[in-house]
């Protein structure tokens, strides 16, 4: 059965040419033009995954967010404009499962869409004589990931992790000790015709370092090397 998305913009091009997107993927696609419209016709009618605008009129993506919280696990991609990093990470920590800054490439969405989905697949439980093969856990130290589920842990404790977030790191952990370039993380995050500069892959480091010192303030795995790149280095 397809997957159902709930698309939210108050910009009906941005609905119009997502949706297109998406149902060329063979997604079922709502469109909504507000939050208000938006958590009523989703309370009701369950999507399998929601892509919000952050500002529209009437209720905005976080306050959206907010309610469905109360009722919802529905994963949620945010869409931000460059000038909404605040935003973005009250997003996140309200539990929204990625964001993308506009203008964003359509084939990153569709691809950012399928990993959650496909996260959101292994998490439900199997009905009787049904199978998944799952990618194994990667184990590096104290860090435990679920490339499957995008579960990270760090000295057995949860830390809450965007897919890109999740693919950068895995891009390190899976040879701790060598150096990755920021072109190499570019490639792991994102897909070769998407272009992103440095300071992109520099603020994803530093929200990675952010997130695992909140659970463990003497967090210092992910080594700096000036000039050439990221390197996972837990002892």
């Amino acid at each position: 059965m397809s997957a159902t998305i709930a698309l939210v913009d108050d910009d009906r091009n941005i609905l119009t040419s997502v949706s297109i997107a998406m149902q060329a993927e063979g997604y079922v696609t709502r469109l909504y033009p507000d939050g208000e419209s938006a958590l009523k016709a989703i309370l009701e009618n369950p999507a399998d995954l929601g892509i919000f605008d952050i500002k529209m009129p009437r209720m905005d993506g976080l306050e959206l967010l907010r309610r469905l919280r109360e009722k919802s696990d529905m994963p949620v991609i945010f869409l931000t404009s460059k000038d909404e990093e605040l935003d973005e990470a009250l997003g996140l920590a309200m539990g929204a499962d990625d964001y993308i800054t506009k203008p964003f490439s359509q084939r990153l969405l569709i691809a950012r869409v399928k990993a959650i989905l496909r996260r959101a697949t292994y998490d439900r439980p199997l009905a009787n004589g049904e199978s998944t093969d799952e990618p194994e856990p990667m184990i590096r130290g104290r860090l435990e990931m679920d490339p499957a589920r995008h579960h990270v842990k760090w000295d057995g404790k949860s830390v809450t992790l965007t897919v890109t977030e999740f693919l950068i790191l895995e891009a390190l952990a899976n040879r701790p000790g060598v150096v990755r370039t920021r072109d190499q993380l570019m490639d792991a995050a994102y897909q070769d015709d998407i272009y992103v500069d440095d300071r992109t892959i520099d603020s994803h480091i530093k929200r990675l370092r952010r997130k695992f010192r909140e659970v463990d303030p003497d967090f210092a795995a992910i080594d700096t090397l000036y000039g050439a790149g990221y390197r996972f280095a837990d002892s």
